[in-house]
């Protein structure tokens, strides 16, 4: 059954993927004074926390450079308050969408797929997963294209904490976590490496305890450990994401599936979805 969660997971993330990747969002940080694109995606993405340190982004981020994170944090909350960026996020979200979904917006297809959204959203688990607790504790929209926004952004941030639990719980640190990811064949080491700033010698760094561990081999291909590795990450995450779609019920997480997939296809092929995604997060087929 924890196949479901994955399944819903690549399905719905699009919908939420608009926050950082569309042109609307870059312009709003940038009205707020963030200056470049990543101090936009991290104060958009940390502000449910609050004016937090670097050190609290680079923990519940997790697999980016310190350095990059300091980079942004605390200078994004000096051009602007956390308050400032939760609004402007949900104003540039609501913006996208109009312009990506059109006439959509106002279908009864989209009205009952906010329902069904936020019911598994409500069921999220919060223990243990700060960025997931940190968007369920904010006020739900009232309009239903952004009810279905917020619902998956807090179903794919409790995801995400508990992904990040699992690799701890492997004995993955952030950067051996990114090439072992890399080696699998979801993104270009290039791309993953350069996209969290960490430098080539830490990657090799990286690479060779990884090699030293059995889990790569000499042309830093995945070995049979890697692969065993590497899936039982994955399959924690699933099983540790999967009590919104046992409350949702599988007629419930059937219905969603196929009200959402138009809507999640038509922001992929858009410019607001990036297809080079660091999360190797595949199109809507």
């Amino acid at each position: 059954m924890s196949e479901t969660s994955r399944r819903m997971w690549e399905l719905m993330e699009p919908y939420h993927a608009v926050t950082y990747f569309a042109p609307e969002s870059q312009h709003v940080c940038e009205a707020l004074g963030a200056k470049g694109f990543w101090m936009g995606y991290f104060a958009l993405r940390a502000a449910p926390l609050g004016p937090v340190p670097a050190e609290v982004v680079v923990a519940t981020f997790y697999n980016f450079h310190p350095r990059k994170v300091a980079h942004a944090v605390p200078a994004a909350w000096e051009a602007a308050s956390p308050a400032d960026y939760l609004r402007a996020r949900r104003e540039s979200v609501s913006q996208i969408l109009h312009r990506l979904l059109g006439d959509e917006i106002r279908s009864l297809g989209l009205a009952e797929a906010a329902e069904l959204a936020r019911t598994a959203a409500l069921a999220a688990p919060i223990a243990g997963r700060p960025l997931g607790a940190a968007n369920a504790a904010l006020d739900w929209p009232s309009e239903p294209h952004l009810i279905l926004w917020h619902a998956q952004t807090i179903l794919r941030e409790s995801r995400g904490d508990a992904h990040v639990a699992a690799l701890l719980s492997g004995g993955l640190d952030p950067c051996e976590a990114l090439v072992i990811f890399a080696a699998d064949g979801k993104v270009t080491a290039e791309r993953v490496r350069t996209s969290r700033s960490w430098t080539e010698a830490e990657w090799d760094s990286a690479t060779t305890r990884l090699r030293d561990r059995g889990l790569l081999d000499d042309s830093d291909t995945l070995t049979p450990d890697g692969h065993a590795l590497r899936a039982w990450v994955e399959d924690r995450t699933d099983q540790a994401s999967q009590q919104p779609w046992n409350v949702l019920g599988p007629t419930g997480t059937e219905r969603l599936a196929e009200l959402i997939h138009p809507l999640t296809r038509t922001i992929a092929n858009s410019n607001a979805f990036a297809e080079d995604n660091p999360m190797g997060l595949p199109k809507p087929a």
